[in-house]
């Protein structure tokens, strides 16, 4: 009986760590660096996706759309959300399934509902596993390919540039009717810049 209460005690602080990270905050983070300070932290879960300033500001966004989301971020939200309903299941079926309650029946019943709430733990293991093993190998892929850019590009700092020159620069690479719909459209329909 001390076994089956330390093994019940076991999956189920189990079952509240993957329930616990379901809704972590710091799943994916990459930083911006500046000269002298991190200018912008980026960080992500299976739910929204944030910013943060170098001032502590934080920006979030949930995510609009699930049928806009990556396969890989609704395969692991799936796979989580399954982990904690099979966990949950699995802690009513052993809290039926022990001895030492009067729950369950007879001795034989209780031994199947103890078998099935290990099988529940099982595959709840295996769904939280499988979602964090999907996402990590998404991470490390966009990290080491070449040809992904987004939140890698380290921008250099050139110094300050003035307005004139900055403006001159504009101008050259812009023609005058895009430059005047462009400030039209930011500033309103009689601001010209």
């Amino acid at each position: 009986m001390a076994t089956e209460i330390i093994a019940f005690l076991l999956t189920i602080s189990g079952w509240i760590l993957v329930s616990s990270t379901l809704p972590t905050d710091y799943w994916k983070v990459s930083s911006v660096d500046g000269t002298v300070i991190t200018t912008a932290t980026f960080w992500s879960n299976l739910w929204k996706t944030c910013v943060t300033d170098s001032t502590g500001v934080s920006n979030c966004k949930d995510f609009p759309s699930m049928l806009a989301l990556d396969a890989y971020i609704q395969v692991c939200r799936g796979l989580m959300i399954s982990s904690v309903c099979l966990g949950f299941f699995g802690a009513i079926l052993a809290l039926i399934g022990m001895k030492c309650t009067k729950l369950g029946g007879s001795d034989a019943t209780k031994a199947r509902l103890t078998v099935l709430s290990g099988l529940h733990f099982i595959l709840s293991g295996l769904c939280s596993m499988t979602a964090c093993s999907i996402y990590a190998q998404r991470i490390t892929t966009d990290f080491f390919d070449p040809l992904f850019v987004a939140q890698k590009e380290e921008y250099a700092y050139s110094g300050a540039v003035s307005f004139s020159s900055a403006h001159k620069q504009n101008k050259m690479f812009n023609s005058p009717q895009k430059e005047e719909r462009k400030s039209s459209r930011q500033f309103g329909r009689n601001a010209y810049v």
